[in-house]
């Protein structure tokens, strides 16, 4: 691609100094062969987001509420910022890849890890052309929850029932629990990587399941560009963007991504590669409030889901998820001992009182976006 003159690439990247204390180089200090092959990059930070939003209210196209309901705090914010930037810089493909993830894929093949490196950029625009959304596959450590040996304390049946109550439609307990007998690593799927054609995303439930990352956008008619939301302090935004799918083409295309959730991996593109994938277990505080935290990313933004998705349902479906946590959370702090755990339920309780305010902003956001857009769209 780089030897393409037809294509331009470019690079945004949105950061957090206050996300783990980090600091402005951990960012900008880019491999110097890579700075020659691209054509151009962009660092979004704080001051480039006042900047910018000083400049939108200069010109009369939102006010200071509506931009930080837009460009705020958390990753739908960050994320937004990557869009807004790559669509004013008139780019016609976007594609979001994180920074814990690398272009390789990783099989077990008679119990070795096998390495592949993936064209995720090439695969990616070969379907933008002819679809709004592409969305490839993770390998690698992608699921927050650990290997567990069930007892007494807390039985499949318990955590499988624990799992349902705070996580969104696409888990499937069976594939979870394939993940968890692998250590909690996901291998990728051969049959996917021989695959030589995209399949379309069907709607479940008025959702159009994708990922936040390993995401192409097709930018060329940035009226059918929506934006990313996610509830104060919840995650989810990646779930939110699949709610307002329903008229687009999504498309999943034959790539992966390996996610290196634990950072266990830092030389993979350098050449180290692990025959055996490390198992990850529920025996370390570092690993435990990774599954923690993960719970209260889930649970905060489950309201929000089921009020949006199955109105109808909603307080039947809180009722029922408050009886299944009242049951599970105390056997889970148990086995995990961490008490911590009991607050998910709290946690429930808020984000369900706070339902229609976020509801509301969700519904807002998108008419801020449409707004910036038509601004863009004038020149």
């Amino acid at each position: 691609m780089v030897e393409n003159e037809r294509i331009s690439l470019n690079l945004f990247v949105a950061y957090d100094l206050n996300y783990r204390k980090t600091k402005i180089t951990d960012y900008t200090n880019i491999n110097a062969g890579l700075v020659e092959q691209i054509d151009s990059r962009k660092f979004i930070g704080s001051f480039t987001i006042r900047e910018e939003i000083n400049y939108l209210i200069r010109e009369n196209v939102i006010n200071l509420n509506e931009a930080h309901l837009i460009f705020g705090r958390g990753y739908a914010a960050k994320r937004n910022a990557v869009l807004y930037f790559a669509i004013k810089n008139k780019m016609d493909y976007l594609v979001f890849l994180d920074d814990d993830e690398y272009p390789m894929a990783v099989t077990n093949t008679r119990n070795t890890a096998i390495w592949g490196g993936q064209h995720v950029l090439v695969d990616h625009l070969q379907y933008l052309f002819q679809s709004d959304i592409t969305n490839g596959h993770h390998c690698g450590y992608i699921s927050p929850i650990p290997y567990m040996d069930f007892n007494d304390t807390m039985t499949e049946t318990d955590f499988r029932l624990f799992i349902e109550a705070i996580s969104n439609d696409i888990i499937n307990w069976d594939t979870l629990k394939t993940i968890m007998r692998n250590g909690g690593v996901t291998y990728a799927d051969t049959n996917i990587l021989t695959s030589e054609n995209a399949i379309e995303v069907q709607e479940i439930n008025h959702t159009k399941f994708i990922s936040g990352s390993n995401l192409g956008i097709n930018l060329t008619d940035s009226s059918r560009v929506f934006p990313f939301y996610n509830p104060p302090g919840a995650r989810g935004e990646d779930t939110f963007l699949s709610t307002c799918l329903g008229e687009r083409k999504v498309l999943r295309v034959p790539c992966y991504t390996f996610h290196d959730g634990f950072s266990a991996y830092n030389h993979l593109l350098e050449g180290v590669l692990p025959i055996r994938l490390k198992f990850i277990k529920a025996d370390t505080e570092l690993i435990t409030t990774r599954f923690y935290m993960a719970c209260i990313g889930w649970i905060r933004y489950k309201p929000l889901l089921l009020y949006i998705t199955q109105p109808d349902r909603y307080e039947e479906k809180i009722k029922e998820i408050h009886e299944q946590l009242n049951e599970t959370l105390p056997k889970i702090c148990a086995y995990f001992g961490k008490p911590d755990f009991i607050k998910v339920a709290a946690e429930l309780e808020k984000y369900h009182r706070n339902v229609k305010k976020h509801y509301k902003e969700f519904l807002e956001t998108k008419c801020i976006w449409a707004k910036i857009m038509e601004h863009f769209a004038q020149y």
